[in-house]
């Protein structure tokens, strides 16, 4: 499994995302997901809906997944915060 492999599967299941994977060994990745469907969700719902897009391939093929899932209101915040730090 690739990086490329997994932002284009969640983007087919979630195809309003922004979307970021990182990983380099083939089985432990990263992603942040930013998405207006996550809107009113709590978090487990919005990694459910992210686990539904790789479907058998999370567990197998996909060791392991840290999921970042904002709405883009969440998300454009964390950045205003961020640049405020700085």
């Amino acid at each position: 499994m690739d990086t490329q492999t997994i932002h284009m599967l969640i983007q087919q299941g979630l195809p309003d995302a922004v979307i970021q994977v990182q990983g380099d060994d083939g089985v432990h990745f990263e992603a942040l997901i930013v998405s207006p469907a996550f809107a009113g969700k709590l978090p487990l719902a919005r990694h459910r809906m992210v686990y539904a897009t790789l479907g058998e391939r999370m567990g197998g093929e996909i060791h392991a997944l840290a999921l970042r899932t904002l709405t883009p209101e969440e998300h454009a915040r964390q950045q205003a915060t961020q640049q405020q730090a700085r």
